[in-house]
Formats: structure tokens, C-alpha cells, sequence
């Protein structure tokens, strides 16, 4: 069912832990309410549920699982980074904790408007069931699969014949992540610079305001121009905490470019496991082979050992060239089963990645446009402050 979602409000909360200390942490309350009226024709009530931030990671990597071809949304980042000096980089800090809020909104509109994971049984129940949805997510296995593609991202293996497209869609990803993480390095640099700038404006209110009590014609001038330039030096916070909101927007695609690799990087690992599974089946076959026709084409000790102690008996060989015959039997059916999973899994990726890539080429610029626009703002107000100041000074 289509909803509307909205977290709404963040809350600190304490209490003990497993260990008897006292823990404080944040709850965000998800509000969500379907849009379909009910049966009667009158609107449906809204749910409200309390989630901490850790049950949205364990939502995300539940879903990581369940559709390892989708470009999984990112969340928020869990502490602040690329942060000026005068941003807070303590988690509890209420600037921190409502842009954290949004991204969270964010996240659950990102899942609840895409075309597969909207209709996920568990994200259902994670949005409108207090309690529960846990439960039904390790019910799932998730924990034994998370354990195992945790150790198969981890491992170093070498694919053979990997999947061109994927290949470059992974280097992609690389490249995405360097620019959006200099991009931001770079604004920090400009948010510490311009706070120095503006504050150190206020040197001019204070000589002017002091200076005003010593004139009799100029001081009124004085003291006026003095207050326009406070009131400038004083702008600044305002300006980059709206700026944070443009930055916050540049590292969601920071953290997607993580999302994109994962992606390509589950691929790779699906074709190295068909890869192994074809290079078993060569191999049983080949031992069938060399059993059924007695013609050893590669070197090993047990045809070493046949010619020192003479041939096994013909039941032995036959118990073999059966077991042999089934081994073969079923690496033919993993082999096929892979390869349907490895085609099926490039197929709905690719899809997924060129949503992924129409979606991202719209919030960039958005972002960018609506960046560039702000700084078009804060120049103009800075032209109206000195136009202000002008003023006063022909006033004396």
C-alpha cells in the first residue's frame, strides 16, 4: 500500500544496558499514514512508531541481503565527518541529530518509493509494527547470510570472465566517490575561511560603535554603520547551516557510491563461485572419463600407486564410476543454477543501476543549483550591507 511517511521528531532516551551502565541515545518517531481511504471511504488513521538508529541499519542490511542487485539508499552518516571547526561533531548535538532526522525521512522515502523494496513484507512492518519486525527479519536466516557475504567481500579472488558493464560501473563508483569526498573536503576548507571572514567583520562594528562616542557629527553615522556590520559578522552561522543541508545531500552520493560497488562487488563474487563450480564439473568429468576408458591423461599418484599395486577390483571401480556419475550429475545442476542466479543477478542490476544513475543525475543538480543560488544570496545581502553602510557614512 502507498503512504505517506514522515519522521517527524527526535527524542533522547536512557537506560541501562546489557552491562548495567547507563546508556543515552536517540529515537526518531516514524509517522506514517496509507493515502488508500479504508473501505467506508474515510481516511485511514495514521501509525507512529519510536526506532533507534541502529534498528534502521539492521532494516538496511536486511535489505542489502534480500536484493543484493538493487543500489541499496545510504543512510545518514553515524557520527559527522568532513565537519568545519565550528560544527559539532558530537552525535548528541541537536543540529546534528535534526539533520540526521532528515536524512532518515530521506532514506525511508528512497526505500518506500522504489519499485521492489516498496513492497517488502518486513519494511511494512518496520514502519507500522512496534514490535515484531525483528523477530521476522532473523526468521529469515539473515544473520548466518550476513555473517557469510560479510567473509566473501572480505576475501581476495580473481574473477576470470567478469561482467564488462559491471566492471565499469564499479570503476564508476571509485571515481564517484573520490570527487563527491574532494568536493567536500573542499567546502569545509571555504566554511572554515568565510566563519573567520565574517566574524572578523565584527572588528569594524566595534571600532565604529566605540569611535561613534567620540563625535559629535559623525557619531550617530557611526554607530549605525557599526550596527549593520554586527549584524553581518553575526550572519554567518545562519548561512552554513543552511550550507550543511547542500553537504548532507553530497554525501548521500558519497555513501551511494559504497552502495554501487556493493552491488558490482556481489556480482563478482557470484561469477567466481560459477567459475569454481565449472572448473569442478571439468574436473569430475575428466576423472569419469579416465575410470571409464582406464586412459590417464594427467599426472597423480593414484595412477602411480595402480601401476606399483595392480588395478582395484571391478566392483570398486564400479561404486566409483557411479559415485563419480552423480557427482557430475549434480556440479551440472550447480553450474546451471549459478549461472541463472549470475545472469539473473547482471539483468536486474543493470536495471537498478540506470534508475540509480537518472535519480543521481537530478539531485546533483539540484543540489548544485540550489548551492550556487545560496552563495548568490549571501553575496547580495553582503552588497546590502555595505550599501547600508554607505548610506550612514553620507548621512554624517
Amino acid at each position: 500500500t502507498k503512504m505517506e511517511i514522515c519522521v517527524s521528531e527526535a527524542e533522547k532516551r536512557s537506560c541501562r544496558n546489557a552491562v548495567s551502565m547507563l546508556e543515552t541515545f536517540t529515537v526518531y518517531l516514524i509517522e506514517t499514514r496509507p493515502l488508500e481511504p479504508t473501505a467506508d471511504g474515510r481516511n485511514s488513521s495514521p501509525d507512529s512508531v519510536w526506532r533507534r538508529y541502529s534498528e534502521f541499519e539492521l532494516l538496511r542490511n536486511y535489505l542489502i541481503i534480500s536484493y543484493p542487485y538493487i543500489v541499496m539508499p545510504p543512510l545518514p552518516e553515524k557520527r559527522a565527518e568532513f565537519v568545519w571547526h565550528k560544527l559539532s561533531a558530537d552525535n548528541m548535538d541537536p543540529d546534528f541529530v535534526e539533520r540526521r532526522r532528515v536524512g532518515l525521512e530521506n532514506f525511508l522515502l528512497r526505500v518506500a518509493s522504489h519499485s521492489v523494496l516498496s513492497n517488502d513484507k518486513i519494511l511494512h512492518h518496520f514502519l507500522t509494527k512496534e514490535q515484531g519486525w525483528k523477530d521476522l527479519v532473523h526468521e529469515t536466516g539473515f544473520q548466518a547470510k550476513a555473517d557469510s557475504r560479510l567473509r566473501a567481500l572480505n576475501a581476495i579472488f580473481r574473477v576470470r570472465s567478469p561482467n564488462k558493464h559491471l566492471m565499469e560501473v564499479k570503476h564508476y563508483s571509485d571515481e564517484l566517490q573520490s570527487y563527491t569526498s574532494q568536493l567536500l573536503r573542499a567546502r569545509t576548507r571555504v566554511a572554515d575561511r568565510l566563519y573567520a571572514v565574517y566574524k572578523v567583520h565584527g572588528n569594524y562594528g566595534r571600532i565604529f560603535s566605540e569611535w561613534s562616542v567620540i563625535e559629535k557629527e559623525m557619531g550617530d553615522g557611526l554607530q549605525s554603520a557599526g550596527h549593520h556590520i554586527d549584524a553581518y559578522a553575526a550572519s554567518i552561522d545562519d548561512i552554513l547551516e543552511e550550507e550543511e543541508h547542500y553537504a548532507d545531500q553530497l554525501k548521500e552520493y558519497l555513501f551511494y557510491a559504497e552502495a554501487l560497488r556493493a552491488v558490482c562487488r556481489k556480482h563478482e563474487l557470484t561469477q567466481f563461485e560459477l567459475e569454481m563450480a565449472s572448473q569442478d564439473l571439468i574436473s569430475k568429468k575428466q576423472q569419469r572419463e579416465e575410470l571409464a576408458t582406464g586412459i590417464v591423461r594427467t599426472f597423480s599418484f593414484k595412477g602411480i600407486t595402480n601401476k606399483i599395486f595392480g588395478q582395484e577390483a571391478p566392483e570398486q571401480r564400479e561404486a566409483r564410476l557411479n559415485l563419480l556419475e552423480e557427482l557430475t550429475s549434480e556440479g551440472e545442476e550447480a553450474v546451471k543454477e549459478k549461472t541463472a542466479e549470475c545472469d539473473e543477478h547482471a539483468e536486474r542490476a543493470v536495471t537498478d543501476i540506470l534508475q540509480f544513475k537518472e535519480q543521481k543525475d537530478k539531485d546533483l543538480q539540484e543540489a548544485l543549483i540550489s548551492y550556487a543560488l545560496m552563495q548568490i544570496s549571501m553575496c547580495k545581502k553582503g552588497i546590502q550591507v555595505w550599501s547600508n553602510a554607505r548610506e550612514c557614512f553620507l548621512k554624517m
